[in-house]
């Protein structure tokens, strides 16, 4: 059975590595971008416009920043709706609200597409290495289709159910992540703050039952104190806003959101999520 054609559309920290195991695993592209130099040099066909690319393929796949770059790719002019056909597939695989990938699969399933919610867990070494962690929403038959394409990008897929249950998922995970990682920049600024040599707090805590893949992962960034961007901290922040729209009213929730939203504030966005200790570090 042949690969399905797949339209790619969003270049990105994550999109270039994914979609680069895409061509390995020999899947035929086209991409599509709105900073067009992003896609020169990939060496893969370039749609024109977001409606060229999904009338030349079978699967659309878009990894966007938020709910209005993904509103204008897809229902913008000359949008992927335009080029649309009954029998096509939409996956929408960046963190966007709930409410709008319900929105999106109501809207082009009057037209006879299919359409997945699948925001993935991992930043760029996972999704370099096909290691994603992938969360689905949308019926299970459209997943039973797209699933090769999973393999290909994640170690692992999850369906929780239909429409935006996948985005209800990814704001789950990232409510736990970032209360991991505000957690243990407290850890950082309060044994600062007593003197502790932080390097050894550091070789501590990777002893310690407190020790997991994220904290170990983040370790080196806090040992040299600099914060290049694998998650950048401004999608975080906007993680945050979504679970809080969502309903996520709880405490550690919403002060974790608070120091996130300080410290985009603070001009650490594009900073790694890691530097949210920059809106932390102060005399105790």
């Amino acid at each position: 059975m042949s690969k399905p054609k797949i339209g790619w559309v969003g270049l990105g920290h994550m999109g270039v590595p994914m979609l680069g195991n895409l061509v390995k695993a020999g899947y035929d592209l086209t991409v599509y971008n709105r900073s067009r130099a992003k896609a020169e040099g990939l060496g893969l066909a370039i749609a024109a416009s977001p409606a060229q690319l999904a009338a030349n393929v079978d699967i659309v796949i878009t990894m966007l920043a938020d709910d209005a770059a993904q509103e204008a790719v897809l229902f913008g002019p000359e949008g992927v709706a335009e080029g649309l056909r009954p029998g096509q597939v939409v996956i929408n695989m960046g963190t966007i609200s709930p409410e709008a990938s319900r929105a999106a699969a109501e809207r082009l399933g009057r037209h006879g597409v299919a359409v997945l919610d699948a925001p993935v867990s991992g930043s760029v070494k996972p999704a370099t290495d096909g290691t994603l962690v992938i969360l689905v929403g949308g019926e299970a038959a459209t997943l039973a289709r797209c699933q090769p394409i999973f393999d290909v990008l994640g170690k692992r897929s999850f369906h929780f159910g239909g429409p935006g249950a996948g985005a209800l998922a990814k704001l789950a995970i990232n409510m736990l992540l970032g209360t991991t990682l505000q957690a243990l920049a407290e850890t950082v600024v309060f044994a600062d703050g007593q003197g502790l040599e932080r390097a050894t707090l550091l070789d501590m805590i990777a002893e310690t039952a407190c020790a997991s893949p994220i904290v170990n992962l983040k370790l080196p960034a806090l040992r040299a104190d600099a914060y290049p961007a694998a998650f950048p901290l401004k999608h975080m922040a906007k993680d945050f806003r979504l679970a809080l729209a969502a309903g996520a009213t709880l405490p550690a929730t919403q002060a974790v959101a608070a120091t996130f939203a300080a410290a985009e504030a603070a001009g650490q966005g594009d900073n790694d999520v890691m530097a949210v200790i920059k809106a932390l570090e102060k005399p105790l």
